[in-house]
């Protein structure tokens, strides 16, 4: 008997950098050597006051329900972590903590949208985002981004596609997949747009260049995403929040309440200790990120590829690779296959980054100079290297 499934549902379209990943999984499996520069899985432990926390709430047979909204100590330090990051006041009550932040962006879209709304999304951008506008009954509205200013909607370019079926811009700052920081300036003058900003800053914490700003600094009618994934490497964990106007907090409450409940009650408390303890933690691994982000950059130019917007936080590099293959999904297939090195293809990430790869610096300094060298042996055997053939290259390690 064949089952009819749900249109929504059939409508989402595969995640290309997880099907990158679970063929090199197989490839693994069969005895070949993987350097996954795939995903944005930080390669650091969780740091070891989360481990002591959350040991310590199992101990104590933190296993329950909480509030769901969250544990409201949790939800008073992420409100204290605004205040003194951002001079942002925001109160408990406008905190809804979930199992990451991707529950919350369902709940959200479906409470912003009716069927036919349309949201403005950044083309290029995090790929989930057009599904999950899309199962939610809205329409994606993609903003087709320029390089110059770092693939990152521009206040004019949102004006221009307004309508009235339009319910929100989506933001990324620090971006998946460029790595660009929106300014102080760019998030003003989109702050001044008629419409609700809904800011994914999950990133946060992971900058290098530039100054991190929080959309709530220039408007409250915004909608921010945040969490733990990324940052304080609890990517595993699932545990993010969303804060929102006091006005909407009761709907997406009730749907958490009704959907999900609420997330974990041990996990919550090493979100707690997270935030009270690990600063130090998190300015260690993004020193690390950044040495590897110099290097890799330098290096993907030196190889060829066109990095025409150097990263300023995330810890990915959005490379232009059309002079190799116009066909991004074909060329990571193939150079996953040929050598090993997994790479997510830019038309993931929307059509604004066709012909580019993703690399991510989220694997030990030792492990991305081999698949450089394993990416540059590939681009000799294709005739695509920037120098002469026949010339006697300077190894990497030399350099």
């Amino acid at each position: 008997m064949e089952i009819p499934l749900a249109q929504r549902a059939q409508q989402v379209t595969p995640f290309l950098a997880m099907e990158v990943m679970e063929r090199a999984k197989q490839m693994e499996a069969a005895g070949r050597e993987i350097i996954y520069l795939c995903l944005g899985e930080p390669d650091f432990a969780t740091p070891p006051a989360v481990l002591a926390a959350t040991g310590q709430a199992l101990a104590e047979g933190a296993t329950s329900y909480t509030h769901s909204l969250g544990l409201l100590e949790l939800r008073q330090e992420i409100c204290r972590y605004y205040l003194n990051h951002y001079g942002v006041e925001i109160v408990p009550e406008q905190v809804v903590v979930s199992s990451g932040t991707s529950p919350l962006m369902l709940l959200l879209f479906s409470s912003l949208l009716e069927a036919g709304d349309e949201l403005i999304l950044p083309d290029p951008g995090y790929a989930c985002y057009p599904g999950f506008v899309k199962f939610a009954g809205g329409t994606p509205v993609n903003l087709r981004t320029a390089a110059e200013d770092g693939f990152q909607p521009q206040a004019e370019q949102v004006r221009a596609l307004l309508s009235d079926k339009t319910r929100g811009l989506l933001i990324n700052s620090p971006s998946n997949p460029a790595g660009s920081v929106l300014s102080g300036a760019q998030l003003q003058a989109l702050a001044e747009l008629p419409v609700p900003i809904i800011s994914d800053e999950i990133y946060h914490g992971l900058t290098y260049q530039g100054e991190e700003r929080c959309i709530l600094e220039f408007t409250r009618d915004a909608f921010v995403l945040g969490g733990f994934s990324k940052a304080y490497a609890m990517t595993g964990w699932r545990l993010g929040y969303l804060i929102s106007p006091l006005s909407c907090v009761r709907t997406l409450q009730i749907l958490h309440q009704n959907f999900l409940i609420c997330a974990n009650h041990f996990v919550q408390r090493g979100g707690i200790a997270a935030l009270q303890q690990c600063q130090e933690d998190v300015a260690d691994m993004r020193a690390v990120y950044d040495q590897r982000r110099v290097e890799l950059v330098r290096r993907l130019r030196e190889l060829g590829f066109g990095v025409h917007f150097e990263p300023q936080g995330a810890f990915y590099v959005l490379a232009d690779a059309r002079h190799i293959d116009q066909d991004s999904l074909r060329l990571s297939r193939d150079i996953l296959e040929k050598t090993g090195v997994a790479v997510t293809p830019g038309i993931d990430f929307g059509a604004g980054a066709e012909g580019f790869l993703r690399f991510s610096y989220t694997r030990p300094f030792a492990e991305i100079v081999t698949a450089l060298e394993r990416i540059e042996a590939y681009l000799r055997r294709r005739g695509k290297l920037p120098y002469a053939q026949g010339s006697k290259n300077v190894s990497y390690h030399q350099k």
